[in-house]
């Protein structure tokens, strides 16, 4: 028998609760009881006026805007209308059914005034890793460090040849906002200072992005993402947006290190990392401070045609020379030379030598240097970190921490594939790092949620 027809019929009176419609194994339940927000307004009192018509509460953005990025929802537009029909972001963003959504280009606003003069993302981003510590999810003893390459919202057809392009003839009075805050940070280690030499092409949307073919593909306009985390649980302690080029992303290692140390008082035992982080001024900041290393270290110093290689010279550090197998001596300096390509290279390098008459007169000559007249090794500035590196790298802990590696590229993956940030929406530097904060307080409240979930209750019947 078919059943009557459905209609409508709007009743006068309704007896609805959110609560009740919002299954109790939700991720958004488990999220909502690590986000601590009750501190936000008086974070953000020097920001607002004391006059004038009151704002939409920051804590519904903040709320949004974690929907958005532990769900995916990167379009504040898109977001707003999801917020409006979805029941359990209602929840978690404290509206009742009857509450107006905020207008998109409320967070615009915001976003670009209070909340980035304020920090305010960073300081949420440092407020759930200070509670992942309280969990007791971070020891701080390992560490491991890598930077991932995020595609600009740019691209070539709206650039210009580096040949053609002087930022000095920029005005910023007239530039939109990305150009402004590229030639903001011109000085900045991170970006402009990080190296002399210009991309070959120039974005003019967003100039501070880099152009890049790091992925062996089509060259794209990106940022790097760089990622600090803790290996026990693989929680993100610190996150920074720099250009992709391996000078800036290395050197965002010490600025991230120092900064944990400065909040948390994290300071690791070892460092894991692969080889674009083995330099030798990296490695020797390192060891300067007593963190291990653990990170391979690309030696060419072997030799395939079955000769001494520097490994086979002794060093003696005490005298400042190398002691080669059959017992001889070289030295950096016998006396003093006026020719200076007989001094110090300036290359971060040093050269050694031995005496011509010694080699000449050497048994072990055809295995030491069958093709000169004497034998040279060539010594780094900071060989002693490297060499420590190289025998951390014979142990069974190296092995661990290579496998311990993994775990900051699976971070990447997530936030590529899960949460869909695989192309930046906002430009300019500052757009950047807003969404590398949002994306990095969504991963670790994600890890929080799955390691606690929240408690299952069971309804009365």
């Amino acid at each position: 028998m078919m059943g009557p027809l459905q209609e409508a019929q709007p009743a006068l009176f309704y007896e609805f609760s959110l609560e009740d419609y919002v299954p109790q194994n939700h991720l958004l339940r488990s999220i909502d009881r690590f986000v601590d927000l009750s501190g936000i307004r008086t974070y953000l009192a020097d920001f607002y006026s004391h006059t004038g018509r009151p704002s939409v509460d920051p804590e519904l953005l903040i709320r949004m805007l974690l929907v958005g990025y532990c769900f995916g929802i990167r379009s504040e537009r898109r977001l707003c209308e999801e917020v409006h029909l979805n029941l359990a972001y209602r929840w978690f963003c404290r509206l009742d059914l009857s509450d107006r959504v905020p207008d998109h280009s409320t967070f615009s606003k915001n976003r670009h005034g209070r909340f980035r003069d304020s920090e305010l993302l960073r300081h949420l981003f440092e407020t759930t890793v200070a509670r992942c510590i309280e969990e007791g999810l971070v020891s701080g003893q390992r560490m491991a460090i890598d930077a991932s390459l995020i595609e600009a919202d740019a691209n070539k057809q709206n650039s210009t040849p580096k040949e053609e392009w002087d930022a000095s003839t920029v005005d910023p009075m007239d530039a939109p906002r990305a150009v402004r805050e590229y030639l903001d940070i011109l000085d900045e280690a991170a970006f402009g200072a990080a190296s002399e030499v210009k991309p070959k092409f120039t974005s003019h949307s967003d100039p501070a992005s880099q152009w890049t073919a790091a992925r062996k593909g089509t060259a794209f306009f990106s940022y790097s993402d760089n990622y600090l985390i803790d290996t026990d649980h693989g929680v993100i302690v610190d996150v920074e947006a720099t250009r992709s080029i391996r000078q800036a992303e290395v050197g965002s290692t010490k600025t991230m290190l120092k900064r944990v140390k400065e909040k948390f008082d994290l300071h690791p035992e070892r460092l894991i990392a692969d080889t674009a982080y083995a330099s030798g001024p990296m490695l020797g900041w390192l060891v300067d401070r007593k963190i291990a290393p653990h990170i391979p270290v690309f030696d060419k110093s072997g030799r395939s045609d079955g000769t001494w290689s520097r490994a086979d010279y002794e060093w003696d550090a005490e005298n400042d020379q190398y002691i080669c197998p059959e017992g001889q001596v070289l030295k950096q300096f016998r006396r003093n030379y006026s020719d200076p390509n007989r001094g110090p290279t300036g290359q971060g390098r040093t050269k050694f030598r031995a005496l011509k008459l010694t080699c000449q007169a050497c048994p072990s000559k055809a295995k030491c240097c069958p093709n000169a007249d004497a034998r040279s090794i060539t010594r780094e500035d900071h060989e002693d970190a490297r060499q420590v590196a190289r025998d951390i790298a014979k142990t069974k802990q190296y092995d661990i921490s290579m496998k311990l590696r993994k775990k900051v590229e699976m971070l990447f993956a997530h936030l590529k594939r899960i949460l869909g940030l695989g192309r930046l929406r906002l430009r300019g530097p500052y757009g950047a790092n807003d969404e590398f904060l949002l994306a990095a307080t969504a991963q670790n409240l994600r890890k929080l949620a799955k390691i606690f979930p929240a408690p299952q209750q069971t309804r009365k019947a």
